[in-house]
């Protein structure tokens, strides 16, 4: 009877809450899992891409790219907005870092994280399209920047490792004593040599006496040869053209156009992504048309704008020439 009254007065056990059904996540159109694996480099290229892709979600802006430029060529890349050259150019020097793929510069692989990415850039000159000159200096001290920093941070690394050594050697017998790095530099030859060079490339411009003045007093044009010198002051093995010319007026056009082209003629390896059709083939060894993330057709001027074979490029080129 107790077993009973008490069953009677207990609370009914709660019934068990239903199990909510997982949601299974949305599948982005590119979801690998791991990297493709990397092949051995080609010696004879500059620059290699190997299965280059990159992703903003589902959105996949490059389509496994895989492409050599050689030293002393001259590439131009065309395309309508939105075809993914800008972020192929950026992914060259991993201002943008791709989702899968490698990218060799020197037979350097750029994506693995043992390269010091910051020393590989340094041979990579680099030419945006909204010039991205620092307004609060002046045009000398803009060019100068990037060479005095670079030769003084070499300078303490060798200075740090020279102080290592001495510090090592005192415990070594002196058959067994390691040599000094040589430190055949100092600050003040740093700075004089970058200010020398940038006087040398200001007048080669014709803008020697604007190096005292600031980026914002100069027209469009200047801005942007003074881009192109600033990165000419590294003494780069390749210089990347972001459209260097969309946000220059039309009377402007035409004198960076003609620095590059001096450029050119030097032999300078150029990667330039442009809207310039004309100035693409009269200065490029090799023309890149890209749509879709992928590269549609390529070949020498005279092929690509004289008899296309891409359907693709043939309505493109009948709307731009």
């Amino acid at each position: 009877m107790k077993d009973a009254e008490t069953s009677a007065t207990m609370p009914a056990a709660p019934a068990e809450a239903p199990v909510r059904a997982e949601k299974k996540a949305a599948k982005p159109k590119f979801a690998k899992t791991e990297r493709t694996p990397v092949q051995p480099p080609d010696p004879a290229a500059l620059i290699e891409v190997q299965h280059l892709t990159k992703c903003y979600g589902d959105l996949v802006v490059l389509d496994d790219i895989s492409e050599k430029i050689a030293t002393g060529e001259k590439v131009a890349i065309i395309g309508p907005s939105g075809s993914g050259k800008s972020t192929f150019l950026r992914c060259l020097n991993v201002l943008e870092d791709p989702t899968d793929g490698y990218v060799f510069f020197e037979g350097n692989n750029l994506c693995d994280l043992k390269v010091d990415i910051n020393i590989q850039r340094r041979r990579m000159g680099m030419v945006f399209q909204q010039f991205n000159l620092f307004n609060n200096m002046n045009v000398l001290k803009n060019i100068t920047l990037a060479p005095v920093h670079v030769g003084m941070q070499d300078l303490r690394r060798t200075r740090r490792r020279n102080f290592c050594t001495r510090l090592s050697n005192l415990f070594r017998k002196k058959d067994k004593k390691r040599p000094l790095l040589p430190v055949q530099t100092d600050a003040k030859s740093i700075r004089r040599y970058a200010e020398e060079n940038a006087m040398r490339l200001l007048s080669r411009i014709g803008l020697a006496d604007k190096a005292s003045a600031y980026p914002s007093t100069l027209s469009g044009g200047q801005r942007q040869r003074i881009a192109i010198v600033r990165a000419l002051a590294m003494n780069p093995k390749v210089m990347l053209f972001d459209e260097p010319t969309s946000a220059l007026d039309p009377e402007m056009v035409g004198e960076v156009l003609e620095l590059i082209k001096e450029l050119a003629d030097e032999g300078m390896t150029m990667v330039i992504v442009t809207h310039e059709m004309g100035f693409a083939r009269e200065v490029a060894t090799r023309v890149l048309f890209m749509d879709g993330g992928k590269i549609q057709e390529q070949g020498p001027p005279e092929k690509v704008f004289g008899a296309p074979e891409n359907e693709r490029l043939k309505d493109f080129l009948s709307k731009v020439l």
